[in-house]
């Protein structure tokens, strides 16, 4: 198999940890299967601003356009947070890296755990076979549309503006994933007010047309969101606009528990980026403690989307077999937790075949052999 090139974007606060967690355990997925993959670091977020005054650096952009896939930590400080004034900021590298590769696809699965149901403000009667995936769209609607701020700072306006190739190129995509799956498929707008929910129906009407195996569903924002808290089963793949879909998919990240465990893929035109749902969380960086599960779970998109399937389900099951165990991080149990590098290390020694279920707790916990 040719060389891999991935370009390594860690960013701001946990980003670097969970990252360094991820290159790990796909490090141990290639010696197992006898694959070559080549890391090339960038810089992205605040880290970039300081370094270059860009948030998205020209030649971060040329590695990502030159490389295979691309695995992202996360964006975002404190500092630029706290000023209002400020004119640079570290997640336009984000937005422009969305719009500079075509990303005009964001992909998050959420899967509960049985184990992590209590974690959950949900029943955990609602969350039984709760298993969905989530397409927004991630170049279009409200937040890259026109905005304006009056002379005098009273008023403001955010443009929300959508065409049909942009809504029928990621409806495609949600369809076509839908048919490899339970063949459900939810259109979430709001066509009782907005114009540009109005296309979005019609547009993805006739697309249905091109999937008649697949059964087309519409349903109203609000409804939706309380539709994922009362019965979160009955979605299989949701498909919705950007602002929409950056909301419902952090709020359905509450049913698996933590924020810490989802992934997402963001797809388009160009080369693919893999990242975590979480943002850079500051508060814990360098500490060891982040849950690096979201960013590994990225990697395992990323490999599938490689055509490498084996080896992404490989880590799958090493993730199922680490929450199974109650090998976890501090955001899913404040007492009995793991460090964030401890369960990278774990997860290297399941896919080696090295644990097995008489694991020594005590010896994990010192940082010793997994082994007894």
């Amino acid at each position: 198999m040719p060389t891999l090139t991935i370009a390594v974007l860690p960013g701001d606060g946990i980003g670097p940890e969970v990252i360094h967690q991820s290159l790990l355990v796909l490090d141990t997925i290639a010696k197992k299967f006898d694959h070559h993959l080549e890391y090339k670091h960038g810089q992205i977020g605040a880290v970039a601003i300081h370094a270059t005054g860009s948030p998205l650096p020209e030649e971060t952009l040329e590695l990502c356009r030159s490389s295979d896939a691309v695995l992202f930590g996360a964006v975002g400080d404190p500092a630029f947070d706290n000023d209002p004034l400020a004119k640079v900021r570290p997640e336009q590298g984000l937005l422009s890296m969305r719009k500079e590769l075509g990303l005009f696809a964001n992909i998050r699965p959420v899967q509960t755990y049985p184990s992590l149901h209590h974690l959950s403000p949900i029943k955990s009667t609602r969350l039984n076979n709760t298993d969905l995936i989530i397409y927004r769209e991630l170049t279009g609607g409200i937040y890259f549309g026109e905005k304006k701020l009056s002379a005098d700072g009273q008023w403001a306006v955010d443009t929300c503006t959508y065409s049909v190739d942009e809504i029928t190129r990621v409806g495609t995509l949600a369809f076509e994933h839908a048919m490899r799956r339970k063949k459900r498929l939810c259109l979430v707008d709001k066509a009782n007010v907005l114009e540009t929910s109005r296309l979005w129906r019609k547009t993805i009407s006739e697309l249905s047309h091109a999937f008649p195996e697949v059964q087309t569903e519409f349903m109203f924002v609000d409804n939706a969101a309380m539709q994922l808290i009362l019965h979160p089963a009955q979605f299989d793949v949701i498909l919705t606009e950007n602002m929409f879909g950056d909301i419902l998919s952090d709020e359905a990240s509450v049913l698996a528990g933590s924020l810490g465990l989802l992934p997402s893929a963001s797809i388009g035109s160009g080369t693919s980026v893999f990242e975590p749902i979480h943002g850079s969380y500051p508060q814990a960086a360098g500490k060891d403690i982040a849950n690096p599960i979201g960013s590994i779970l990225s990697s395992a998109l990323m490999l599938e989307s490689l055509g490498l399937k084996e080896e992404a389900q490989n880590i799958k099951e090493a993730v199922d077999w680490s929450i199974q165990h109650g090998f976890v991080t501090k955001d899913i149990d404040p007492v009995n937790f793991y460090f964030t590098s401890t369960i990278g290390e774990l997860l290297c020694d399941f896919i080696l075949n090295r644990v097995d279920d008489a694991v020594n707790r005590a010896n994990i916990q010192m940082r010793k052999s997994t082994i007894i």
